[in-house]
């Protein structure tokens, strides 16, 4: 099984900086595609943040470009974002998501896409 844990987060003051990160694990990871950030605001739909490939293509949201800055440790599995200069309006639950192949029981091939548990963001003075 692949399992995502999400760490970072918090409270902090508009202008301020928080860092997320989400590590993939599990013996039966056979490699990882895309990896992405997403987020959901009270009342609203969950929206895409940022979101890189494999070979290092990185998205972003207009609202977030030039703020956040999203990275990945193919060594360890792991996806980053770094925000900056954050605003009220960057307020909700971020999630990850990552995208990529394992085995199963029978140590075939397939696919697999995944959540993370999300992790609060909140920005205010």
């Amino acid at each position: 099984q692949v399992q995502l844990v999400e760490s970072g987060g918090g409270l902090v003051q508009p202008g301020g900086s928080l860092g997320l990160s989400c590590t993939a694990s599990g013996r039966s990871i056979v490699s990882i595609a895309s990896m992405g950030w997403y987020r959901q605001a009270p009342g609203k739909q969950r929206e895409s943040v940022a979101s890189i490939s494999s070979e290092s293509t990185t998205n972003y949201t207009d609202s977030v470009k030039g703020r956040f800055t999203i990275s990945r440790d193919n060594a360890k599995n792991t996806v980053y974002l770094q925000m900056n200069s954050l605003k009220p309006e960057d307020t909700a639950v971020y999630y990850c998501n990552v995208v990529g192949i394992r085995t199963d029981w029978a140590w075939r091939p397939v696919n697999f896409a995944l959540w993370g548990q999300g992790t609060q963001v909140t920005v205010s003075s």
